[in-house]
């Protein structure tokens, strides 16, 4: 826990950053309009498989006994994946709703 939090203010500006960030982009997800959410979902499910990519190229690079790196990428992956499973759950259901009732 010791090095969590020694990692936190050592990069205190980073995570300035990445609460700014997370709260501008769920302002900005707010004000999307509808028809627009199809597209910009599957945009959404390239980059979340990058970063699906990338954390697992991190984790297999990273020192076995760093156990902050290796917490982290594992996070990175679920989360990936679930957003990526979550993404097209979305999309194909909006989808379906543009299909033509039989």
């Amino acid at each position: 826990m010791n090095e969590l939090i020694e990692f936190i203010s050592n990069n205190l500006q980073i995570t300035y950053i990445l609460i700014l960030a997370t709260f501008v982009g769920i302002e900005v997800i707010k004000s999307i309009p509808a028809v627009l959410h199809t597209p910009l979902m599957s945009g959404a499910n390239a980059l979340s498989g990058v970063v699906i990519v990338g954390a697992i190229l991190v984790m297999l690079n990273a020192d076995p006994k760093d156990y902050i790196s290796l917490a982290l990428g594992f996070v990175a992956v679920v989360l990936g994946v679930v957003n990526v499973v979550g993404g097209f759950a979305v999309t194909d259901r909006m989808l379906q709703m543009f299909k033509k009732k039989k």
